[in-house]
């Protein structure tokens, strides 16, 4: 990719996105630059990755064809006020901006904008995201599918409305936390039956990312996954009727959806 991609806002999903990029050779280093207003972050950024870093925002919107909107909710308006004459009309943004539609961010610019609004999850620290993206009318067939190839260099991606951005953060932007509820819950259950607490974490990570792995790489439904484990008679069919008895599927519905609605409402108070 014959493109200079910046980011403003060089923290941890900057870092995945970066460490990303170059490990899968999309960009060289020297393509890549990064302004943060901590000296601690571009000193980290330019050590761990080689990046050119700097603390002015308006130099990386100058010179960025592909620039990351990669801060907080609440400081990208400062931020935009900040950029907004600088960017050029062919720059493509990409906002990882959580709470901050489409609309918003157009507005605030005050002009036409070729604008990618993205969700990915904390497992691109690890070169394993799911990421949702979510173009404006102005962005081409050819600018999505550069952006798609930058969050395919970290993890997945897939296209979606915007109006399905709210059910990302349900299924997939706050859903590591669900997981690690469950294999930390896993584990106790491992130590209270005499398991050393490293050991019980290891077997019960690497049985959640086993199972997620088969349900990909099948293309098996989760069920069918399920009922192949179970035997008759047996101890999984045992441990699935209590976890059924205690409620654990509606549970889980429950909470994912109280997390889409509070998404919802956040989103509303920020388009304000």
């Amino acid at each position: 990719m014959n493109k200079i991609i910046g980011f403003i806002g060089g923290g941890n999903m900057a870092s995945a996105i970066i460490g990303g990029i170059l490990k899968s050779g999309l960009t060289p280093k020297d393509q890549i630059i990064a302004s943060d207003k901590l000296e601690e972050t571009r000193r980290f950024l330019q050590e761990r990755f080689g990046v050119c870093a700097t603390d002015n925002n308006k130099k990386t919107a100058e010179t960025a064809d592909i620039l990351f909107l990669a801060v907080k909710p609440h400081i990208l308006p400062e931020v935009i006020a900040d950029i907004k004459d600088s960017i050029r009309c062919d720059t493509l943004l990409v906002s990882i901006a959580a709470g901050q539609s489409i609309e918003a961010i157009e507005s605030r610019f005050g002009k036409p904008l070729r604008l990618v609004r993205a969700m990915p999850n904390t497992p691109a620290l690890v070169g394993a995201a799911m990421s949702a993206l979510s173009p404006n009318k102005h962005v081409s067939n050819e600018e999505l599918a550069e952006v798609i190839s930058i969050f395919e260099s970290f993890g997945a991606c897939e296209v979606v409305p915007e109006s399905m951005i709210d059910v990302v953060v349900g299924v997939s932007g706050s859903s590591p936390a669900y997981v690690y509820l469950f294999i930390e819950a896993m584990a106790d259950a491992a130590v209270a039956d005499g398991m050393p607490r490293p050991q019980a974490y290891k077997f019960a990570a690497q049985a959640v990312l086993g199972s997620a792995k088969m349900v990909l790489e099948t293309n098996a439904h989760p069920g069918a996954l399920k009922d192949a484990v179970c035997s008759p008679g047996g101890t999984t069919i045992e441990a699935v009727a209590v976890l059924e008895e205690q409620g654990m599927r509606n549970a889980v519905i429950k909470a994912q959806r109280a997390c889409v609605e509070k998404s919802r409402k956040m989103g509303k108070e920020n388009s304000k």
